[in-house]
């Protein structure tokens, strides 16, 4: 039987075929917001052959300047705000979103209105009532807008949707989430992932949005019809436990203002049931496996250490076959440059006028249920989601 299914496997995976690239038209990008992550973003787009970035935007003065001699973007103009970057650069073909999440929502409808194609990072936005406008704007510019989920270029995650679809685990009825981290609250990049102001979601935005696209897009993206949310900040608070004391920040924990830690009970349309957990701190190592059930058979996708979107060991279906219980592990891939994959596909789909990698349409429901976690929690009761129609 595990010869079987292992052959059934070998048919789900894809074959490479690498596409030639034209260089000889330069995709012009822009780059709005100068931190950490952009960093990711320069360093991709600097691999593409085919790719200019032609202009630098920041809030904070000189910030646009010191990455533009950091990364040598020779030529790159650098302005003070997006609003400015939009008003003067009348050739861009794209912008790559990478400011706090606060932010995220109103640089990308600025764009979007301007007639740019949109790489907005993780998460969509901070509240559904943001993600909403933003689609509105999508639907007005006719533009590309796909958000950063980088795993969703792994291998790995593809399989897990291969088996789904497969209909290895019959009908699913039941999705955990899974991962988390001990001691993992992003504060070496200074204050803007924790502030309220600037952050708006914690542990949530962070590393509960890529949880919940591993494990809805594996379903289909079903809508999410009601929640029961759960948020809390013990940790973050804490400057000896956060490790703020350690890095000469202890003032910090007053700063502190978003999640530390999440947790919901999710139902979703066609009778799933989505159990869900994140963490940047806790009294454990993991706050367990990911795990997808199915009439037929159980899919379990392994925790890591510090959860970032993506697994590093082999996947394990579990069947019963002739009234014998079976395990068969999935092996796993090597991811390669996710983000690069990434990166690439936003300039593919300008360059084809093509689809967006990771729609909208889909990660509205993940931003749906991120809100209603913060909303539920805050009323201390289930509440109904309701998405408005676009």
């Amino acid at each position: 039987m595990a010869e079987a299914l292992d052959k059934s496997l070998d048919a789900f995976k894809d074959v490479k075929n690498e596409k030639a690239i034209d260089a000889s038209k330069k995709v012009k990008i822009g780059i709005i917001g100068t931190g950490w992550i952009a960093e990711a973003h320069i360093n991709a787009y600097k691999k593409q052959t085919d790719v200019e970035v032609v202009a630098l935007a920041d809030l904070v003065p000189g910030k646009a300047e010191a990455f533009k001699e950091k990364y040598g973007v020779e030529g790159a103009r650098c302005y003070s705000s997006d609003v400015e970057l939009l008003a003067n650069e009348k050739d861009l073909d794209g912008v790559s979103i990478c400011t706090y999440n606060c932010q995220h929502a109103p640089c990308a409808i600025h764009a979007l209105d301007a007639g740019i194609n949109v790489m907005l990072e993780k998460p969509f936005t901070v509240t559904l009532e943001e993600a909403i406008e933003v689609m509105k704007a999508e639907k007005r510019s006719g533009k590309i807008l796909t958000i950063g989920f980088q795993p969703r270029m792994s291998e790995n995650m593809q399989m897990i949707k291969k088996i789904v679809e497969s209909g290895e685990l019959g009908d699913v009825y039941y999705i955990q989430a899974g991962g988390g981290r001990r001691q993992g609250i992003p504060f070496p990049y200074g204050t803007t992932f924790i502030e309220k102001e600037t952050g708006g979601l914690g542990a949530l935005g962070d590393i509960g949005c890529y949880s919940l696209d591993m494990l809805l897009g594996a379903v289909g993206y079903p809508k999410p019809l009601t929640c029961t949310g759960y948020v809390s900040a013990f940790f973050g608070k804490d400057p000896n436990y956060a490790g703020y004391q350690a890095a000469g920040h202890p003032e910090y924990a007053e700063k502190f203002g978003v999640d530390d830690f999440a947790a919901a009970f999710v139902r979703l349309e066609g009778g799933i049931i989505l159990d869900f957990r994140i963490s940047w701190a806790m009294h454990m190592d993991t706050c367990g496996d990911a795990l997808i059930l199915g009439t037929k058979g159980g899919l379990r996708i392994p925790s890591t250490e510090c959860w970032n979107g993506e697994f590093n060991k082999p996947l394990k279906i579990y069947k019963n076959v002739g009234g014998k219980n079976l395990d068969f592990e999935v092996p796993y891939s090597p991811s390669g440059d996710l983000f690069g994959k990434k990166i690439r596909s936003f300039v593919d789909s300008i360059k084809e006028n093509g689809a967006p990698t990771v729609p909208s349409s889909e990660i509205i429901y993940n931003q749906a249920i991120l809100d209603a976690i913060a909303k539920s929690s805050e009323i201390g009761r289930e509440i109904e989601i309701v998405i408005p129609e676009v």
